[in-house]
Parts: structure tokens; C-alpha cells; sequence
């Protein structure tokens, strides 16, 4: 797919199908956030991929809105590797790019997803045994868009340019 059309149509899925994402598709996903850029390249990321039933059931403890997915990444970030300045972590940023390029990959492999940042941490951390300096900072739901999904009220709404730049 264009770029442009991948920044264009991706869209946030709130219903997906049963159908199981490919190996392929997802090694891809992957791969793509490993590639993504980060301070210092210091790559302080850590992905949970979740897509067994047990998996699932204690994802469903800390989040509602898994919205049907078979596979999700946690996606969170090392706040002992990330690199620091001015005595703030570049974790969050970090794991944002990586969240973002692997939506776009999932887009361009016309595989749906959303960003999902209503979660509860510490049901997170528990269930997962995700280590103290291990901090999520997002979900991505991933899969294929229910016949029943409904269209986001908001997808298409985007501020003027004029709205967000400013010349200096």
C-alpha cells in the first residue's frame, strides 16, 4: 500500500472477528517496531504478544476494551535502558514510535488494530509478571474488523493545518 494511504486509512477497530492473524503478518508488525526509531537508539522496548486463552482471560482483567481481538501487544518500556535527559526516561516516547510504526505496518498488511491507553497497570503487571522497571505504555488489539463493527464518529474529524502549525 502507498504510504499515504496507509496514513490515510488506518482506523481504530472496536469489533473485530474471530479470524486468527497470520504468523507472517504479525512477525511482520513486529518487526516493524524493532526497526522504529528511539532515543539514542537505545531500543528500551518490550513487547507482549497475547494470544493464548489463558493470555486473553488476564488481559480481560485489566482492560474492557480488547473489543474481540485474538492478539494483542503489550507494548511497554524499560525505564532502566531508556535513555535520560534532563532527568526525565524517554521510555513513553520510545514505545509510542514503536506503537506507531507497527499500526502502520498492520495497516499496510490490512490488518486492523487500535491504540488503546484504558488499562488497569498494576492488574497488567500482575498478571503478566511484568518486572517493576518494565512499564506499559500501550495495547494494540490486532486483527481483522467484524462485518458488525461500527465506523469511529471521530475518524474522519481533523484539526486545519493552521490549527496545530505555527511559523516562527
Amino acid at each position: 500500500m502507498e504510504f499515504e494511504n496507509v496514513i490515510k486509512n488506518r482506523k481504530a477497530t472496536r469489533l473485530f472477528s474471530k479470524k486468527e492473524l497470520e504468523e507472517e503478518k504479525l512477525n511482520a508488525i513486529l518487526n516493524a517496531g524493532r526497526i522504529a526509531p528511539t532515543a539514542k537508539n537505545v531500543q528500551p522496548i518490550k513487547i507482549y504478544v497475547v494470544r493464548s486463552e489463558e493470555g486473553i482471560k488476564k488481559l480481560d482483567k485489566a482492560t474492557p476494551c480488547r473489543y474481540g481481538s485474538t492478539t494483542v501487544l503489550i507494548v511497554c518500556g524499560d525505564k532502566d535502558k531508556a535513555y535520560v535527559k534532563d532527568g526525565n526516561s524517554k521510555y513513553e516516547i520510545d514505545a509510542t514510535i514503536v506503537a506507531t510504526h507497527m499500526m502502520l505496518e498492520a495497516t499496510n498488511l490490512n490488518v486492523d488494530n487500535i491504540w488503546i491507553g484504558l488499562y488497569n497497570t498494576e492488574i497488567l503487571k500482575n498478571e503478566f509478571n511484568i518486572p517493576s522497571n518494565i512499564e506499559p505504555v500501550c495495547l494494540l488489539p490486532l486483527g481483522y474488523k467484524s462485518k458488525l463493527c461500527p465506523p469511529s464518529p471521530f475518524h474522519k474529524f481533523r484539526k486545519k493545518l493552521n490549527e496545530i502549525v505555527e511559523y516562527k
